[in-house]
């Protein structure tokens, strides 16, 4: 390849993700109103790690074991509603905080017994997760904040990825439950978040014991995700348009972070990639500022929207915004 199709093609990269997140910013406007949308000054509270993590005293392991908690909360909804049809038990979801709700969610009428079985698995791992956390934050736990995981609603969570990543038209609803291949393209857009959340926030924490927490929810979400990566490549041999959706969800996520984060799809140059890496074979790093730009699903500095319409509860709250 010479250098200028090497060079249009990067600008072909750079301008697609540009749009991308200009298509974030509209779709955040709308869905989240004013108010919800709303871009903050760069000293607002809760902010972490979009500078240096480290200039947070007044921050503990509690309160990045909290941030945590609140991914999986979302993780646990999800593919609890996916395999069972229903939520987490009440007792899991009290906690400091306004207590929120689930906004959507269904069973999935899966065909494939395998995938089944795979989302039973993960089901179970993420709501031991919920609860193992919440013990080892005693009082300190948050509740669970409104997590939105409707897929009938063209301007909800999944929906605004898929529009931005061509899995549907813009104004069209994205059901991650209406199928096997629909609930692992769901699964696909923030399996990969928390691992990059957990790698990003280990050095943060100061206590071994919590670390040593961590790190194992860190390999626990590490195997789900390349689960998750496996099933959709093995059915991307034979529908093709499988593999091409997983990359536009990736590019699609990536057009959130600010700065940019390299995140990859499950093919990288046309060969497999089945577990994302640095050129120094270590997993990626989001910064809590990063990973609430993706869920939030918004470039900028917000303090709610997407998959938190209202928002996470604890002190770390806030996106990156772009810098």
């Amino acid at each position: 390849m010479n250098d200028a199709l090497v060079m249009a093609t990067f600008d072909k990269r750079v301008a697609r993700r540009e749009g991308r997140r200009q298509f974030f910013r509209t779709a955040g406007l709308m869905a989240g109103g004013a108010a919800g949308a709303m871009v903050l000054n760069a000293g607002s509270p809760g902010l972490l790690g979009s500078a240096d993590a480290a200039a947070s005293p007044a921050l503990s392991d509690g309160d990045i074991l909290n941030f945590a908690l609140n991914l999986e909360y979302l993780e646990a909804q999800f593919y609890s509603f996916a395999t069972t049809g229903h939520g987490l038990p009440a007792a899991l979801l009290t906690g400091t905080g306004v207590q929120g709700q689930v906004i959507g969610g269904a069973q999935v009428p899966f065909s494939d017994k395998v995938v089944r079985a795979y989302a039973i698995e993960i089901a179970r791992d993420e709501m031991e997760h919920v609860a193992f956390l919440r013990s080892a934050l005693g009082g300190y736990a948050v509740a669970m904040p409104t997590v939105d995981i409707d897929g009938k609603n063209p301007a909800g969570a999944f929906s605004m990825v898929a529009q931005a990543a061509g899995l549907v038209q813009a104004g069209q609803a994205f059901n991650p439950f209406a199928d096997d291949i629909s609930f692992l393209l769901g699964a696909f857009i923030f399996e990969d978040v928390g691992v990059t959340a957990y790698k990003g926030a280990a050095p943060l924490i100061t206590s071994k014991a919590y670390l040593s927490a961590a790190a194992g929810i860190l390999a626990a979400e590490a195997y789900h995700a390349s689960l998750i990566r496996t099933t959709l490549y093995q059915k991307g041999q034979v529908t093709p348009s499988i593999i091409f959706k997983t990359n536009e969800i990736s590019a699609a996520r990536e057009s959130l972070n600010a700065p940019v984060l390299d995140d990859e799809g499950i093919t990288l140059d046309g060969k497999v990639n089945i577990v994302p890496l640095d050129g120094n074979g270590l997993a990626f790093s989001r910064t809590t500022g990063q990973v609430l730009n993706v869920v939030y699903i918004n470039p900028h500095m917000v303090m709610r929207g997407g998959f938190f319409p209202a928002g996470v509860n604890g002190l770390i709250n806030t996106s990156a915004g772009s810098s």
